[in-house]
């Protein structure tokens, strides 16, 4: 028996935190407990809360708690450490994580130096983790705006996947086709957040229109079978984060997530965290809360963790 599974049926979180894992889907400057996000701003930051307004509910935390931190003296270079401790912590070692491509440029940091910060806190914290770094786009923003927050990154040969994210409905998922042809030009990994307030068909049709290597959520592909079919002949892996679809009301409970129907019906599926600073939760945790629920046994979430750990 390995000893994740040991964990799992012991309900020892401790030693959940001692195994390799993954954490895909990860927004690095999100990526820290409340807690330690206080104590590295000395300010106390009000948890999280979900009123029903989708994604406006996160962007007005981050807009009300997280954005006044960033005013704070050499504030980018401690947020960025709290994120590689706090996977070095839960036993991540593959993670991958994204940082918004105009976060620079609405900050005032030169790429350059946000790179710089990454590369530092990477080699001093947890070198031995297999990090991808990502540059993450916001749907709400036009395509010519974002293609001009990217070109500042294109000389220093850093990043090596895209994220697109934000509000799902805001505009179709066709116009950012030419960023993402663009991006696969560069060798760059594809990914998307799809089928997390859409639809199924949306899922589908993010995959096929920006060609993507994963999805991240993707959760609405449960309620087809034919997506489901479809997701699972080709391959492609959708990166699951519960807590985070529990707290937004995008499942019920643990208990009912559909990363259950997904599994049953041969789709690719990681867990993962989204964003530690609102929803508080490590990938141990995350794999605790679905095997107590009853979701998935400990041998399938052990071959869960596996994918993720090997997907690089």
């Amino acid at each position: 028996m390995s000893g994740f599974i040991s964990a799992l049926l012991d309900g020892d979180l401790t030693a959940l935190r001692t195994i390799p894992k993954a954490d895909l889907h990860n927004h690095l400057l999100l990526g820290m407990p409340r807690d330690r996000l206080s104590a590295i701003s000395g300010r106390e930051i009000v948890p999280f809360q979900y009123t029903g307004q989708g994604i406006q509910d996160i962007n007005n935390w981050i807009r009300t708690q997280y954005v006044p931190l960033l005013q704070l003296p050499a504030i980018l270079p401690k947020l960025v450490e709290a994120a590689f401790q706090q996977a070095l912590d839960d036993g991540v070692t593959v993670l991958e994580a994204s940082i918004d491509a105009g976060f620079g440029h609405l900050y005032g940091i030169p790429a350059s130096e946000l790179v710089e910060a990454l590369r530092k806190a990477h080699q001093e914290i947890a070198p031995h983790i297999d990090f991808s770094p990502c540059l993450g786009f916001s749907r709400s923003k036009p395509v010519r705006q974002l293609l001009r927050y990217f070109e500042p990154f294109l000389d220093l040969n850093y990043f090596t996947a895209i994220d697109l994210y934000d509000d799902e409905l805001f505009q179709p998922i066709q116009n950012f086709r030419e960023i993402y042809r663009f991006a696969r030009q560069q060798g760059l990994r594809c990914t998307a957040h799809a089928g997390e307030f859409g639809t199924a068909e949306e899922v589908r049709e993010a995959v096929e229109v920006l060609g993507l290597d994963a999805v991240q959520h993707g959760i609405a592909a449960a309620s087809s079978p034919d997506v489901m079919r479809w997701l699972s002949d080709r391959g492609t892996t959708l990166n699951i984060c519960p807590t985070s679809n529990l707290v937004l009301k995008r499942v019920h409970s643990y208990a009912t997530h559909p990363i259950r129907i997904l599994f049953d019906h041969g789709v690719k599926v990681t867990i993962n965290t989204d964003d530690v600073a609102l929803f508080n939760r490590g990938v141990s945790e995350e794999f605790l809360s679905l095997f107590q629920a009853g979701v998935l046994s400990a041998e399938e979430l052990e071959n869960i963790r596996g994918l993720g750990v090997n997907a690089s």
